[in-house]
């Protein structure tokens, strides 16, 4: 048998501590975690198929690595020849829900009675999967899943750090090719297409681009326009084998006054005090409070807004540093250390009533000894293409 791609040990006693046997873990960010990385090309972009959908199952038993299954839909029979899998059992015989879900059934009634609390990921499992596990398996008790996993995931590996940098760096190097080759008279939504052809082209898989001009606060890409002397937003994540590159950046077009340079710069302060606690051990909380005068005393704190969130395979992932934050969830490591590992979304915005969206957002890993910041660069107030 090949080794878990994962902390084995680490999973036996979050899975202890949750009070759980078995895992039946659905959801691709997940799946693809187990498995090292491994994610199907033919449902890269949609689950659907005909009448049903995609359903892979990684099924993990509590202490017992060497009877992981993973259970693939059929044509995945082509990655079992290549050796994609390190799990001992593959089963690639589902098209359907119910074809993989009969085939998780087999697999968790042969495990017998040592598998009579099962985790599932219930935000991601589909309504006819768990009526069907429900009904197939009427001893067994169903718990969620979702905080062991993700405290598995919370510390990334030199691996995975590795590729949360090249999921950054690429991404602020297309702002700047997008900022210097654009001028006035560009839609919003040409800019969030020549923004995704250089993140293509630069081997990323494009997810979004969040864009403001002007005074607008709106974000949607649409036909409004880039003018001379206004400013620019570009808030893009780019994902590199599953890992998100999430960054915002500014620009103008023209030279930004001396009131435009101070937000920015007010901004960037908050930004820069934000990290100087980070390292392993430092309270999660301890981010917030470096810059809480900043915030509090701002004279723009009625329309600025701080927020720090873990980030990783899916945006606000653990660390979850605030149960205020704009996406709502409970803030369970405000008072835990921060780990050697972690990576963290800091940004802080300004919303400003007549001068637009100012914004920057960074990517920050807590190493052994501090941090590391990726895609660090571009912070200021950069040039669009000029009449």
């Amino acid at each position: 048998m090949s080794q878990p791609p994962f902390d084995a040990a680490l999973l036996d006693r979050l899975m202890e501590e949750a009070g759980l046997d078995a895992l039946l873990v659905s959801s691709k960010h997940n799946v693809a975690y187990m498995l090292g990385g491994y994610r199907f090309f033919f449902f890269d972009y949609l689950d659907a198929i005909g009448t049903s959908r995609y359903l892979p199952f990684l099924i993990y038993e509590k202490g017992r690595p060497e009877r992981t299954t993973y259970i693939a839909n059929t044509m995945e029979s082509y990655e079992k020849e290549l050796g994609r899998f390190w799990t001992p059992h593959v089963k690639t015989a589902a098209w359907t829900t119910a074809q993989a879900v009969n085939l998780a059934v087999e697999h968790i009634a042969a495990l017998g009675a040592p598998a009579r609390r099962i985790g599932v990921e219930t935000a991601f499992i589909p309504a006819e999967a768990m009526t069907m596990l429900q009904a197939a398996l009427p001893g067994v008790e169903f718990k969620d899943a979702l905080y062991a996993l993700e405290r598995l995931r919370a510390r990334k590996t030199p691996e995975e750090l590795a590729l949360l940098r090249t999921a950054s760096e690429p991404v602020v190097e297309s702002m700047q090719a997008v900022f210097s080759s654009r001028g006035a008279g560009t839609t919003k939504q040409e800019l969030a297409k020549a923004l995704r052809r250089e993140e293509v082209a630069r081997d990323l898989n494009f997810e979004y681009c969040l864009v403001t001009t002007g005074r607008s606060h709106n974000r949607s890409p649409s036909d409004a326009r880039w003018e001379q002397g206004e400013i620019l937003s570009l808030d893009s994540g780019g994902n590199y084998q599953g890992y998100i590159g999430d960054l915002c950046r500014m620009a103008m077009l023209g030279e930004p006054d001396a009131e435009l340079v101070d937000l920015l710069g007010h901004v960037e302060e908050i930004q820069q005090t934000a990290r100087r606690p980070i390292r392993p051990g430092a309270i999660g909380q301890s981010i917030y409070d470096a810059v809480k005068s900043l915030v509090g005393g701002s004279p723009h704190r009625g329309y600025m807004s701080f927020v720090a969130h873990g980030m990783g395979l899916i945006t606000h992932e653990a660390p979850r540093l605030t149960s205020t934050g704009p996406v709502p969830y409970a803030g369970v490591d405000a008072e835990r250390p921060l780990e050697a590992g972690m990576v963290l979304s800091i940004e802080t915005t300004i919303l400003h009533p007549t001068r637009g969206f100012i914004k920057l957002e960074d990517t920050i890993a807590v190493k052994e000894h501090g941090f590391e910041a990726f895609g660090d660069s571009a912070r200021g107030w950069n040039r669009g293409l000029s009449c």
